[in-house]
């Protein structure tokens, strides 16, 4: 970021510039589902997903097959990402009884497999991570044989938190790094790439047999060549999973859209991903990290052990 130029100033200036029309492969045709229960379970759990507060194009299919990510630590980020539509602020306190509800929601829907996140909450000595475990511990407590996927954000400057996580009944650990290296600032102030790789490298060292999983974003303006040395990151901290979907711009003030990419290019970074070594790869305009998380895991689980 340059200095003497605020976050806000620069989110602003966002409105400035136009995306390109949206092509015909991007636009969702929302089909008529049963979504009406899955909302219940989570309205009379007074609980938040980020299926609702990113909207997620893929709500529709996913709710209607009783399956949602839970997003915990409340709904107050204290980050401010330029691609992201949560809402920034100053968090309430924590919710000490937030991952019973969660438990009970998981109970209720039958989840075989369940993806929790959060927001970053900077403002905890330790960054939600207690939380996290408290909620794992309380799923699998009421539901012993669901497997458990986290989505984390990246604890910055918050010591054995990672070492805490490790610990705690995970199938799965994932932490996104949403985009390329020479967009960080623009894309993702407050985070830093080498530490998000660290954190992929770091539950490893702690838990060796642990699924791993990262994500990311494409049309924000990055190079192919960007993209294949991320992979190569990736790959360098024996992360097992990648994900790859187009970024959509949720409003004006929101980083632009630079390029919508065809399916043919997402099957292009599938072939090359697959031959960097990763497990799994799923790429496509509307993959999101926890999309289709319950069957990929079924697939995973068995090259893994």
């Amino acid at each position: 970021m340059q200095p003497g130029i605020s976050k806000s100033l620069i989110r602003k200036n966002f409105n400035l510039i136009k995306s390109p029309p949206k092509p015909a492969w991007i636009k969702i045709k929302l089909k008529n589902k049963e979504i009406s229960s899955t909302k219940e379970i989570i309205s009379k759990n007074e609980l938040n997903t980020v299926c609702e507060e990113a909207m997620c194009p893929n709500l529709h299919e996913c709710w209607s097959k009783k399956h949602a990510t839970f997003m915990i630590l409340g709904d107050t980020c204290t980050r401010s990402c330029s691609f992201c539509n949560i809402k920034t602020g100053k968090p309430n306190t924590l919710d000490p009884f937030e991952p019973y509800r969660v438990a009970n929601a998981v109970k209720k829907l039958s989840l075989k497999h369940v993806v929790i996140t959060s927001v970053d909450r900077d403002d905890l000595s330790d960054g939600g991570a207690d939380h996290f475990v408290k909620t794992i511990n309380a799923i699998k407590n009421k539901s012993p044989h669901t497997t458990i996927e986290i989505l984390t954000p990246d604890f910055r400057k918050k010591h054995e938190c990672i070492k805490h996580i490790a610990q705690a009944d995970i199938d799965i650990f994932n932490h996104n790094l949403e985009t390329v290296k020479s967009l960080y600032k623009k894309v993702r102030p407050g985070a830093e790439y080498e530490h998000s790789l660290k954190i992929l490298s770091d539950i490893k060292n702690h838990k060796k047999n642990l699924i791993t999983k990262s994500g990311i974003m494409i049309g924000l303006g990055e190079k192919l060549e960007e993209v294949i040395s991320l992979m190569d990151d990736l790959r360098s901290v024996n992360v097992d999973f990648i994900t790859i979907g187009q970024y959509l711009r949720p409003t004006i003030n929101h980083h632009p859209v630079i390029d919508y990419h065809t399916p043919d290019y997402f099957d292009n970074l599938s072939r090359i991903a697959s031959k960097k070594g990763f497990k799994m790869v799923a790429s496509s305009p509307f993959t999101r990290s926890s999309y289709h998380a319950d069957e990929d895991f079924e697939k995973l689980k068995y090259q893994s052990y």
